[in-house]
């Protein structure tokens, strides 16, 4: 019997892999661009708002760890429906919050938990989807998520016109992750079908056998320390540039929503702003690979770190000038420009760097890399504003950006030659 071909097989687990992603997407981007403004609500200064927003990185750097052990032992599925269960906790203790302190143990805890559910999602598809077609999954899976963080802010924007109040819009998370667990509980565990049919055909009991993601998160978990040391010398040179990337992406984040609230943007015109930016930056995921495929990684990765670098240092310029909303909106929708232009340049690279025969240790290093650098960004530009000023610290991210960009520029050539297109 013929083996049915790569599209029918993707369109069967479509729903099940991209749906949850969706609705969980749509309401961290929801949710993102209003907890600095809700932290300013709620009494924190300017660097502690700024500091309550890092929390959602430094909890998904901190849940890195443990969340391949966890997702090896109770499963993709259980694994994501109890991160959003978890995160559900943290969303409703950020609704309640009395005060910033809440708020921040709040946001802290929707980080860990999604942690887990972005690696239990990435093993998912890992489970499912066949090897000649996993490229074009994952850049559809990262085009779903780019496409809630633009639907999510215009969903903020309503709720906190429709309320008047700035911590409704955590509900839209809420709903978000209640509608992906729904989703995961109705429709059957397509990896439990899968381990079904390998333990037919090496004849054990079904419990006896590991999924491809399921091994390959097991591997994650217990091989990431030792493979951050063995892969020492890459991860410091090019895994520099990644930590940097992830820097200006994570800042990105942070700093449009303090600079709006430090120069007085409401909360829905901020919410506006950044989901059509998110627009922009969502309509290019696609361009991008196109660009790596035809032209090789360097090509997306500099232009990239270029564009953002340029984009910090020009709002660090622009806070005290007349023109200062309209040079935030410009400067927000360059940031999502360049953003789009890298989009899957960190997974491209660690793709391309990974052993093919046991990629699953590298990766996780390289990611753990990556989310490093992300988490690390919110909080220099928290310690920056605090101690200077917000503008200092933009213009420091923008110097961190040609930094990164002169890394990449150097390495990228070194450890991840291109092959035309035509040659492979």
């Amino acid at each position: 019997m013929s083996q049915p071909s790569p599209a029918p097989r993707l369109r069967s687990v479509a729903l099940s892999a991209f749906l949850p992603a969706a609705l969980f997407a749509i309401g961290e981007g929801a949710i993102i661009p209003i907890i600095p403004v809700v932290a300013s609500d709620l009494g924190a200064s300017l660097p502690f708002a700024a500091f309550v927003a890092a929390l959602i990185l430094v909890g998904e750097l901190i849940g890195d760890v443990p969340s391949g052990w966890l997702v090896s032992r109770i499963g993709e599925r259980t694994a994501m429906i109890g991160a959003a269960l978890v995160s559900i906790v943290g969303l409703l203790t950020c609704v309640w919050a009395p005060d910033e302190w809440v708020l921040a143990l709040g946001v802290l805890l929707v980080g860990l938990s999604t942690a887990v559910f972005a690696l239990a999602r990435h093993a998912f598809m890992t489970s499912f989807v066949p090897v000649e077609i996993r490229a074009r999954a994952l850049s559809s899976l990262g085009g779903v998520f780019r496409l809630g963080y633009f639907v999510g802010p215009f969903l903020s924007a309503g709720a906190i016109h429709l309320t008047g109040s700035t911590q409704s819009a955590f509900w839209i998370h809420v709903v978000g992750c209640l509608g992906a667990a729904g989703v995961l509980l109705v429709l059957r565990d397509p990896t439990a079908v899968l381990r079904e049919r390998r333990a037919e055909a090496a004849a054990v009991p079904p419990g006896e056998v590991l999924t491809p993601g399921e091994e390959k998160v097991a591997k994650e978990a217990e091989g990431l320390f030792r493979t951050l040391a063995r892969h020492r010398a890459v991860l410091v040179k090019l895994g520099s540039g990644a930590a940097l990337i992830g820097a200006m992406r994570a800042g990105r984040q942070v700093i449009l929503p303090l600079w709006a609230v430090s120069i007085g943007v409401s909360a829905p015109q901020t919410a506006l702003i950044i989901g059509v930016a998110g627009a922009v930056d969502f309509a290019l995921f696609y361009t991008s690979g196109q660009i790596m495929d035809r032209w090789g990684r360097l090509w997306s990765a500099v232009p990239s770190m270029v564009g953002l670098s340029v984009s910090y240092l020009a709002l660090s310029l622009t806070h005290d000038l007349d023109a200062r909303v309209g040079w935030f909106v410009a400067v927000a929708m360059v940031m999502s420009l360049a953003n789009g232009i890298g989009s899957g340049i960190l997974m491209t690279l660690g793709a391309d760097l990974a052993d093919r025969a046991d990629p699953a240790p590298f990766l996780g290093a390289w990611r753990f890399t990556g989310d490093a650098g992300s988490a690390a960004a919110p909080l220099l530009i928290s310690g920056l504003t605090a101690v200077v000023s917000i503008s200092l610290a933009s213009g420091v991210m923008g110097l961190l950006g040609l930094v990164g960009a002169a890394i990449l520029l150097r390495y990228v050539p070194r450890y991840s030659p291109h092959v035309p297109r035509e040659l492979r």
